[in-house]
């Protein structure tokens, strides 16, 4: 199962928690995008924990990048993702945090990461 460029809509739910707690690291593409593409999937399920699964696996990511700890691709390989939620506001959240991973502005990045939250909680 390649999680980075295709969830498989056959993976058990527990493998796609799995992936929200411990993103992959990879030098080829942004661990956002397998994290984004589990969540949608795991939404689409109705999973109840799926967006605070998808918070925790997100913010361990963000972290990893604001301080520095390993490798993290910065190439989007995936510019039209933010096209596969059907609430237009949060797709364009999580571009333009996307965005901002992109140049390395984390600080940015961070805010967009409170507001994709509060986004969430309130849907």
């Amino acid at each position: 199962m390649e999680l980075l460029t295709q969830i498989d809509v056959s993976s058990p739910t527990r493998d796609l928690i799995r992936l929200l707690r411990m993103p992959p690291d990879s030098s080829e593409q942004m661990p956002e995008s397998a994290v984004w593409r589990a969540f949608l999937e795991l939404r689409r399920r109705a999973e109840p924990g799926a967006a605070s699964y998808f918070l925790q696996g997100l913010k361990g990511l963000h972290r990893r990048r604001t301080m520095g700890i390993g490798v993290l691709c910065v190439v989007d390989s995936f510019g039209d993702e933010h096209r596969l939620i059907e609430d237009p506001y949060l797709g364009e959240l999580w571009r333009s945090y996307k965005r901002c991973l992109c140049a390395n502005r984390t600080g940015p990045a961070s805010q967009l990461l409170r507001e994709i939250e509060q986004q969430l909680t309130v849907t």
